[in-house]
């Protein structure tokens, strides 16, 4: 894949030590890990190593990822990974896309309190959805999910929401039978609204009567009990947001649509277009607008567009990617197997690696062959943080190819 023309990375090089001077105090330890991160990506600053081909002797030199999830490079090699852990989860039954979103007003105070709120969103909605599934009256079955927090809309703006996939029925109540959704229609939304917005309010509520929520600038006057309770009113009777797609083509529709949503982050670097004195210009999507009109482009200043990049740094170590019902870690093997079993389809088979020893001195092979003639590209070479290769092949035979895609 060739590399893009202009990188998150190229932002945060060429203005991210001015935007820091002219931020100090109002960037926390983690943001500036992240912009740290993401400026050394793939550069000699993280060491890396020499590859060459078998065939032809072709070499590459390759720089080392940050690895950091916030960076736009490195969650291509990341999901994919991650969704080969996860294909053999999938069951062949139609799948759901189910979205929760909070509102304008919790969005607000989620950015000064994004460890509790955003962990509030991930567990009220799975409860909300398990528990409507649960009821006879709906499905009646125990389901299987897997949800995965979103802080951004198209803009870069905060929007909190969580997407979840999940299949479309699951395992009766008494764990004999599968359950199916039906054709077309999993749960629904209204419904799904009325409980999310209850239970969030609840949780929120008790966050804020055992001191879990923190209030800064013009959301100071929150901390008062009954500023609180006044500002959440409103929002009792307000529509929250829920939102159910149609099913999945199949299973493989489901590992493509993943693989879009598990590992983004605020802005792809695909999305950019120019860097320059006017500021930073992207590609966005307006989803007020209708066909085409959808597709926008907007300009921001070089500081806001920082801005709006890290204001969606998660909390150390906090999980964006969670499972729950039949899909909790804890149970999930033995409850797809029980619902495969109930499904009557044959368990997915495991491939388990070659471990002979005589193998483990050979040359490690790279995923990617060679670029000239296909061949097996092999590490010859690793060298450290901040250091040179040492290997120099022939000039007049091979020609050394700098990677920093």
């Amino acid at each position: 894949m060739s590399r893009p023309s202009l990188e998150v990375a190229d932002i945060f090089r060429g203005h991210g030590p001015a935007w820091r001077r002219a931020n100090a105090g109002h960037v926390n330890l983690d943001q500036l890990k992240v912009m740290s991160a993401i400026e050394s990506c793939r550069t000699a600053a993280l060491g890396g190593h020499v590859a060459r081909c078998e065939k032809c002797e072709h070499t590459k030199i390759s720089y080392n990822s940050c690895r950091n999830r916030h960076c736009p490079k490195c969650q291509g090699a990341a999901a994919k990974d991650w969704l080969a852990a996860r294909e053999a989860d999938l069951l062949p039954v139609p799948y759901y896309h189910v979205v929760f979103t909070l509102p304008a007003a919790i969005a607000d105070i989620a950015y000064q309190n994004k460890a509790v709120i955003y962990d509030l969103l991930f567990k009220v909605s799975a409860e909300t959805l398990t528990t409507i599934a649960a009821d006879p009256k709906h499905l009646g079955a125990r389901v299987g999910i897997t949800s995965v927090l979103h802080s951004w809309g198209s803009a870069m703006t905060h929007h909190p929401h969580v997407h979840m996939i999940v299949p479309g029925g699951g395992i009766s109540l008494d764990g004999e039978r599968w359950v199916a959704c039906r054709p077309g229609f999993f749960l629904p939304v209204r419904v799904l609204s009325r409980l999310f917005r209850r239970l969030f309010l609840e949780r929120l509520l008790a966050a804020h009567q055992t001191n879990r929520l923190k209030f800064f600038g013009h959301h100071a006057a929150l901390a008062d009990a009954q500023a609180f309770a006044a500002y959440l009113a409103p929002l009792r009777r307000a529509e929250w947001v829920v939102y159910a797609k149609r099913p999945f083509g199949g299973p493989q529709a489901v590992l493509a649509y993943l693989s879009r949503y598990t590992h983004r982050v605020a802005i792809a670097n695909s999305r950019l277009i120019a860097c320059d004195r006017s500021g930073v210009t992207f590609r966005w999507k307006d989803y007020r607008a209708a066909g085409r009109e959808r597709q926008k482009v907007m300009t921001l200043s070089t500081g806001e567009f920082i801005r709006r990049f890290l204001i969606h740094v998660l909390p150390h170590g906090f999980h964006r990617i969670r499972h729950y019902g039949l899909l909790a870690s804890g149970t999930r093997a033995d409850n797809i197997a029980r619902a495969r079993e109930l499904l009557d389809v044959p368990a997915a088979r495991s491939e388990t690696g070659d471990t002979n020893c005589a193998e483990a001195n050979e040359p490690k092979p790279l995923a990617h062959p060679c670029p000239c003639c296909g061949g097996r590209m092999v590490i010859i070479e690793s060298f450290e943080r901040g250091s040179s290769p040492r290997y120099r092949p022939a000039a007049s035979t091979v020609m050394i190819r700098i990677d920093t895609s």
